[in-house]
C-alpha cells in the first residue's frame, strides 16, 4: 500500500490506543502470574520459535514465540518478520495476520515491509501486533546493533515431572 491518502489516521489512533490498553494489562498479568521479575534469567530460540524462563538455573515456563519484526541501529530502520526472508518460518507463527488487518483496514504501517526508525511508531506497530494476534506479552532484546521484538503465547508453568 502506497498511497498515504488512505491511512484512516483517526482510526489507527483508536486501534493503538485499544491495543496499548490491553498489552499493558496482559503484559502486568504475565509479569505477576508468572514471577517474571528478579533474578530471572531467559533464553529464546528462532529455530523452534521457543522461550523459556529460569531461576536459580532451573526452567520454570515456556512459550511461544512469534517474532514481530526488528530494528537495525546502524540502519535506523524497522522491518516486519514476514519480509525478512532470513527468518526461520517456525518464528513467523501468524504475523502475516497482522499485514492482512492494516491492509484491511487501511493502517499503512502493518502491511510496509519497513520504515525509519521512530520509536513511538515501532511501539504502536508492536502493540498492534500483539492485540490482533491475542498475545500474552511482549519481549524485546538487543544487541549492539539490531533490537529483536517478539510476541509471547502459550505460557505453560514447568513442573518437576516435566
Amino acid at each position: 500500500m502506497d498511497d498515504h491518502s488512505k491511512h484512516d489516521h483517526s482510526g489507527w489512533e483508536e486501534v493503538v490506543r485499544a491495543a496499548r490498553e490491553r498489552a499493558r494489562s496482559r503484559q502486568a498479568l504475565m509479569v505477576e502470574r508468572f514471577g517474571l521479575s528478579g533474578d530471572v534469567q531467559y533464553h529464546w530460540s528462532m529455530d523452534d520459535a521457543q522461550m523459556t524462563w529460569s531461576r536459580d538455573g532451573k526452567v520454570f515456563l515456556v512459550g511461544r514465540l512469534t517474532m514481530i519484526g526488528s530494528v537495525s541501529l546502524a540502519q535506523q530502520s524497522w522491518l516486519w518478520s514476514w519480509a525478512n526472508e532470513s527468518l526461520p518460518r517456525t518464528v513467523l507463527g501468524d504475523i502475516e495476520r497482522v499485514r492482512q488487518f492494516g491492509e484491511a483496514n487501511n493502517y499503512p504501517v502493518l502491511p510496509w515491509p519497513g520504515f525509519n526508525h521512530h520509536p513511538e511508531l515501532v511501539a504502536e506497530a508492536r502493540l498492534v501486533a500483539a492485540s490482533v494476534l491475542d498475545a500474552e506479552g511482549l519481549w524485546a532484546d538487543s544487541t549492539d546493533e539490531m533490537q529483536l521484538h517478539f510476541l509471547v503465547h502459550d505460557l505453560e508453568l514447568v513442573t518437576e515431572h516435566r
